[in-house]
């Protein structure tokens, strides 16, 4: 963990909003439930023990079947459904996570928030909220859709790529960051300018560039045009 960019902890939520960040209502995005108590994280992928399945969808989207998590992400690679998620703090700071070790797939590099797949038939809202919690310990006091990006990227240091429609969101975190360790090796709270700082330093997911661009507008609506 970089010396300049300590763990820190989200404020509280009775703090004034810093300058910069919109916590307005009328964010003109499409804001989901309060995911605490409305989020049903029942969904399990079906298939072999052990097995964990992705949706494959076709070039617009749509889902066209399943595939083992592994073999999609092998070359040349299945098109797939995924999410990634942006969480900011009431400073309108982001939250990011450096990925655990032992993780098969870029492990040990910087990311978003959380970022993953949904079960087959799981909305990809409810996905992205039940892997926040799983990952970091905290369910976002706000999430909203901030649209799609379909990209093809290869990850050298893997052999793996990625193929992915992937949903965005955004939105707040008030609460503590409790991570999984099998989950995240780290994670920190950065401005725009320390976040160019750590991506100068640090090596992040092949994803982290292309999604957070995707996403730049509805994180601008949340967190503010510092951005």
């Amino acid at each position: 963990m970089p010396q300049s960019l300590p763990t820190d902890h989200p404020t509280p939520l009775d703090q004034e909003a810093g300058p910069g960040l919109d916590t307005s209502p009328d964010t003109g995005l499409d804001s989901g439930l309060d995911v605490e108590t409305d989020v049903d994280t029942g969904a399990r992928p079906s298939g072999a023990p052990g097995e964990i399945l992705l949706e494959l969808v076709d070039d617009e989207g749509v889902t066209i079947g399943t595939a083992e998590k592994l073999w999609a992400h092998q070359q040349p690679g299945r098109l797939h459904r995924a999410f990634s998620v942006f969480l900011f703090d009431r400073q309108g700071r982001m939250l990011l996570q450096r990925r655990a070790l032992g993780k098969y797939h870029s492990p040990g590099v910087w990311s978003n928030t959380c970022c993953g797949h949904p079960y087959p038939d799981e909305p990809p809202f409810v996905a992205a909220a039940r892997r926040t919690a799983e990952e970091l310990g905290v369910a976002p006091a706000l999430l909203c859709e901030a649209g799609t990006v379909r990209y093809d990227l290869p990850d050298e240091a893997s052999g793996l790529i990625e193929r992915e429609w992937n949903h965005l969101f955004v939105g707040l975190v008030t609460a503590p960051v409790r991570p999984a360790p099998e989950e995240v090796d780290d994670y920190a709270f950065v401005t725009a300018e320390e976040l160019r700082a750590l991506e100068a330093e640090r090596p992040f997911s092949v994803w982290f560039r292309t999604v957070f661009e995707a996403a730049l507008p509805g994180i601008r609506e949340i967190a503010g045009n510092s951005w």
